[in-house]
């Protein structure tokens, strides 16, 4: 791989919710939208070359064999619920290159060569980047939903490793964590898998009124500034602590990877809790100055 001695890295890690895919009027969540739309601005502006996709699963692409960690040489949109379509562009060779880097530094992980990823990385690639396949994309699978789960700190020490094994490249790289934060679906909840999107729906729908009451912004906002003041803490983070917001805020483990990888200074762009998705929504990103440094 070229190398040059400080390559250009960018994180944006940002919630994602069926519950914003659901509201086509745009009704709710004004903050986190507009929040979005700027970090999206600010991906433009950056221009990467390749994104690094930390994201989750919602029972729907791992059922039956649940990798903690997977690496992905291709994939799908599978567009549930209005999610993204279409064929990632997923460089093959260096999604091998990474797999066999991370099995060298002696972490499990799964080389999966075909498979259809919901919206857990399809909505927020959307928002920041476009339609499928506009950016070539790393898409990196930690289990966020189905226990066991792997530790916080696992998911922190594979972003770093991450991060440093594509440091090499002389490329303008974009890490992403999608997910997040305080909330706790009823069909996650729930021990059943291979449920079908009808049965997710009607279980979802059945128990909104109680998730509603589960978002925790004291906790969200903990985190955030967690991120902004003291990242390099994230690793400690415990599952026990993160459980207290929900069985979904566990997809924060993206967040955590993401930010370990790029290694930049972060900020808050929005945060704002919305009932009716059910589900505390944050974006973050690396600082303005830290960009405008990178483009100079």
């Amino acid at each position: 791989m070229p190398v040059r001695p400080e390559p250009s890295r960018m994180v944006v890690c940002a919630s994602h919710s069926p519950g914003m895919l659901r509201d086509g009027e745009a009704q709710f969540g004004h903050a986190f939208r507009a929040g979005v739309a700027r970090a999206a601005e600010r991906v433009a502006e950056f221009a990467p070359d390749l994104v690094v996709f930390f994201g989750s699963d919602h029972r729907r692409a791992f059922v039956d064999a649940i990798p903690a960690v997977a690496v992905m040489a291709a994939a799908d949109g599978l567009g549930d619920l209005g999610s993204a379509t279409g064929r990632y562009d997923v460089p093959v060779e260096l999604a091998e290159e990474l797999a066999e880097g991370l099995l060298d530094r002696d972490f499990d992980i799964t080389l999966v060569r075909k498979v259809a990823l919901d919206h857990g990385f399809g909505q927020t690639y959307a928002q920041l980047i476009g339609d499928l396949p506009t950016t070539p994309v790393l898409p990196i699978y930690l289990n966020c939903a189905t226990p066991p789960l792997g530790r916080p700190s696992r998911a922190h020490a594979v972003g770093r490793a991450v991060g440093e094994l594509l440091s090499g490249l002389d490329q303008r790289v974009l890490f992403i964590g999608s997910g997040g934060l305080s909330h706790s679906p009823p069909s996650l909840v729930a021990a059943a898998a291979g449920l079908s999107d009808a049965e997710r729906l009607a279980m979802n729908e059945a128990g909104r009124e109680d998730a509603k009451k589960k978002i925790d912004p004291g906790w969200d906002t903990a985190f955030l500034r967690r991120i902004v003041e003291e990242p390099d803490t994230l690793g400690s983070l415990t599952s026990a602590e993160i459980e207290r917001a929900g069985v979904g805020a566990h997809e924060v483990r993206t967040w955590i990877a993401a930010i370990a990888a790029g290694r930049t200074e972060m900020e808050q762009v929005a945060y704002e809790p919305v009932p009716e998705w059910i589900t505390g929504m944050g974006v973050v990103t690396t600082r303005r100055a830290e960009l405008a440094a990178s483009a100079s």
